[in-house]
């Protein structure tokens, strides 16, 4: 089937752009919904392109944009949620902004689909997602992710990448501007391991599952060739930006400590304690990539971004490298 129309909710996000550039390149129409349209600006100039500013999550929406559309894209998720007060939280005990977009929305998604007659539907969960899980990011993803594979009368593929990496990524680019700015980075969970998946292979695997009838009602995890500890990835930014900087590792109990003073301090939180609970499931795959996606290493692409312009700048990514 060719997908002529889409909807791709969350298609302004990290992931999401790269999805929506993939479909338009595939000559699909693709609607995005946006609560402000400024924030997916980027995909304005893709011409078979449609930013709509709307909420999703307030009711007969989605059923308005999915009308006419023959294919859904789900990748809403959030990494931080206020706690809310008992009755906010959803049966497995997450907060309010986890249970909306991870388990609430998922389940509009399906009923939008039934009622415009759209029978494929791509979904975005998360490696280790579990309704057991010890984190209310990953207990949510879980409960979400059975909502949509429950629907069996849509043909439903979800995917579960570990942390995706990318030139415009919330990862990699964090450590690197700390970096930049602190002599020594103190980082919780030093030993958490991770199979970092850069974002275009992500994006691929969405479209190679398009036509692919195995994959109905199957979830897929994505991983990239490599597993890291975070320290490790941490180091490896510092050497490519040139950086030398003391990484101190926290214990378990201070690692929480600073994730419990980070959501106290202004601006955009950078850890939570859930983060911390998060990490401690190892984001790593035990499977073969799916779908024929053959995943590109970190170090094969992180340096084009990454790496110091300036030849004074790379004299010192060598020395670090040299240990000198």
């Amino acid at each position: 089937m060719r997908y002529e129309k889409s909807l791709v909710v969350g298609g302004g996000g990290f992931v999401g752009r790269h999805v929506v550039a993939a479909l338009a390149a595939r000559g699909a129409e693709v609607t995005v919904p946006s609560r402000r349209r400024e924030r997916a600006k980027g995909l304005l100039l893709l011409p078979t392109v449609e930013v709509v500013e709307c909420d999703v999550n307030r009711p007969g929406v989605l059923e308005r944009l999915a009308a006419g559309c023959d294919l859904v894209v789900n990748l809403v998720g959030v990494l931080h949620s206020r706690r809310g007060r008992a009755d906010e939280r959803g049966p497995n005990d997450y907060g309010p902004d986890f249970a909306r977009a991870h388990v609430e929305l998922p389940q509009a998604v399906v009923a939008a689909c039934r009622a415009a007659g759209i029978r494929r539907l791509l979904h975005m969960s998360a490696l280790g997602a579990s309704p057991a899980a010890p984190s209310e990011y990953l207990r949510s993803k879980g409960v979400g992710e059975q909502a949509v594979l429950a629907a069996e009368d849509l043909d439903v593929t979800v995917f579960r990448p570990s942390v995706v990496f990318g030139p415009d990524d919330a990862f990699l680019n964090v450590f690197a501007t700390l970096a930049k700015w602190l002599p020594i980075l103190a980082l919780a969970c030093p030993q958490a391991r991770f199979q970092p998946v850069y974002v275009g292979d992500v994006a691929r695997a969405f479209l190679a599952a398009l036509d692919e009838h195995a994959s109905f009602g199957k979830a897929y995890d994505l991983c990239g060739p490599k597993v890291y500890t975070l320290r490790e990835l941490v180091e490896y930014v510092c050497a490519l930006t040139g950086r030398r900087r003391v990484v101190l590792g926290l214990s378990a109990g201070l690692s929480y400590l600073q994730a419990w003073m980070m959501e106290w301090a202004p601006g955009p939180t950078l850890m939570s304690r859930d983060n911390v609970r998060s990490m401690r499931v190892p984001s790593v795959c035990d499977c073969e990539p799916p779908l024929g996606i053959v995943p590109q290493a970190l170090e094969a692409l992180a340096p084009t971004w990454l790496t110091p312009v300036t030849a004074r700048q790379r004299y010192s990514t060598l020395r670090w490298k040299a240990r000198r």
